[in-house]
């Protein structure tokens, strides 16, 4: 964060001081977890449904906070935030804290307004915010933005999918005057959400993935879900770019809602940035030639799926327009790791068996590019698909589900573990396509997929492990890779070895 004095943080967010004349300054970052606190810091006392954190403001200063930026008064030097009106309070800042009276939207919408003034205070020549959003993909395609525009200047994104009101100011915050890009995604779960976390860090570069399904439940309908996604490119200015996918009508229609120049990009002609002649190795791998009006090149992704493809098109778009060649951003892509965890997260057992963990989260079009993937790297080796609820689909749930574990059976994947009575219909689906036997099975909960695969498995065999994050089925994913199950060589890699 750029350097700032507690009375300059009181007059920004609009609130008082406490126990401090206003004069020590914060020097470091802004955390809502005491244990990360630096010296110079500033502590955000977010009231949860376990814990608050203004019990923690006085632990704060001993870990070298300056001051807490607090709804009521602490033992501690603070900046105490007011309430909002009434109705003010977003309904995701208080689901997000579980604090039902309000002081938690308080507190994060003074963070917002704090994150926003240093954000204007860096851009323009200086600073470049990227935003991102899409039914699925997002974090991915962040995590490549990140890498091929870190060879062009310091480069900020959140770990993970920290997108919310949260995540998004808490990123923002970690700009400073060395940063060139500032990476950030935009999530929603109802009208109107991106368009507040556009506000807080407006973006010069927008980037739409994708409109699917995913909390299709809120939103009524996969228009309802683009109406919203496209707040993203509504917010660019006249100046910016709009980075959107041609190969989605749904994405590619949001040309006529922004005043900034629009870039294509895609597997059709008509993409500006487009990718020809994709092929995939025996692990899933995509090549692809990368092809736009500046030249031509090649990219060989380390990453498992095709589905990539598109995501590396979006980077190659922002790096392009951020001064990078063709043949470096090309360079770059085949160059990149996997940052996040639980997505397409391949280990090998010492058994030989392949471990696929994309527990993080799950919607129908990202269920659908794993279990592609899985039919991909399993050719030849029994392919099992362990596969839980996808939530927030209202009342196209039984039908979605259903559709998955049909798709199952077509691309010929060998078994099928559904968890729970929420996913029943993916196995009803199963069973009713192409008159499976016993090759699906209905489990009641993750300790019971995990003894059926500790019972079954056999060396050589490819497990897909997905779910949504209510499932837990990262559960399975870790007790199938305990460290004695591992190969020499990954348990090096997981201990911090150069292998």
């Amino acid at each position: 964060m750029i350097e700032l004095s507690l009375a300059e943080i009181a007059e920004i967010v609009g609130g008082r001081l406490h126990n401090t004349d206003g004069t020590p300054r914060v020097t470091g970052s802004v955390e809502f977890d005491s244990r990360q606190l630096v010296p110079g810091g500033l502590f955000l006392a977010l009231p949860g449904q376990k814990v608050d954190g203004h019990d923690f403001a006085a632990k704060a200063i001993e870990s070298g906070a300056v001051a807490v930026l607090a709804a009521r008064e602490v033992d501690a030097p603070a900046i105490i935030v007011p309430p909002l009106a009434e109705g003010e309070a977003h309904e995701r800042s208080v689901a997000l804290t579980g604090d039902s009276g309000g002081a938690g939207a308080s507190v994060l919408a003074a963070l917002a307004k704090l994150a926003r003034h240093v954000v204007q205070a860096l851009s323009g020549d200086h600073l470049t915010v990227v935003g991102i959003t899409g039914s699925s993909g997002k974090t991915s395609t962040k995590d490549l933005i990140a890498q091929v525009l870190e060879p062009l200047g310091a480069t900020i994104a959140p770990p993970g999918s920290f997108n919310n009101e949260l995540g998004h100011p808490w990123t923002a915050l970690r700009a400073d005057a060395t940063t060139r890009h500032l990476v950030l995604e935009l999530s929603a779960r109802g009208p109107g959400h991106i368009a507040e976390l556009a506000a807080i860090a407006p973006p010069k570069i927008g980037v739409v993935l994708n409109v699917g399904t995913a909390h299709v439940g809120e939103f009524g309908s996969r228009e309802g879900i683009a109406k919203t996604k496209g707040e993203l490119v509504e917010a660019l200015p006249e100046d910016g770019v709009a980075i959107l996918n041609a190969d989605d009508p749904l994405v590619s229609a949001m040309a006529s809602r922004t005043k900034a120049r629009v870039v294509f990009v895609g597997e059709s002609a008509s993409a500006h940035i487009r990718a020809a002649n994709v092929t995939l190795d025996d692990q899933a791998r995509a090549s692809f030639r990368l092809i736009t009006s500046g030249g031509e090149a090649d990219v060989k992704l380390p990453l498992f799926g095709e589905h990539h493809v598109g995501n590396a098109l979006s980077a190659a778009a922002v790096a392009l327009e951020l001064g990078a060649s063709v043949a470096d951003v090309a360079a770059w892509l085949s160059a990149v790791e996997r940052r996040s965890a639980r997505r397409m997260e391949v280990t090998t057992r010492a058994d030989g068996v392949t471990i696929v963990n994309d527990s993080f989260n799950a919607n129908p079009e990202s269920m659908r590019a794993a279990l592609k993937t899985l039919a991909s790297m399993s050719e030849g080796r029994r392919s099992w698909a362990v596969l839980g609820v996808m939530g927030e689909l209202g009342s196209d749930s039984v039908t979605a589900h259903d559709e998955i574990g049909r798709l199952v059976v077509r691309l010929n994947i060998d078994k099928l573990v559904v968890i729970g009575p929420e996913a029943a219909a993916m196995h009803q689906g199963a069973t009713h396509e192409g008159s499976w036997g016993e090759e699906s099975m209905l489990v009641p909960d993750v300790e019971a997929a995990t003894a059926l695969l500790h019972d079954q498995l056999r060396p050589q065999d490819v497990v897909l492990v997905k779910a949504s994050k209510a499932a837990a089925l990262w559960r399975v994913a870790d007790a199938l890779l305990s460290p004695e199950q591992l190969s020499p060589e990954t348990q090096e890699r997981s201990n911090g070895g150069d292998a």
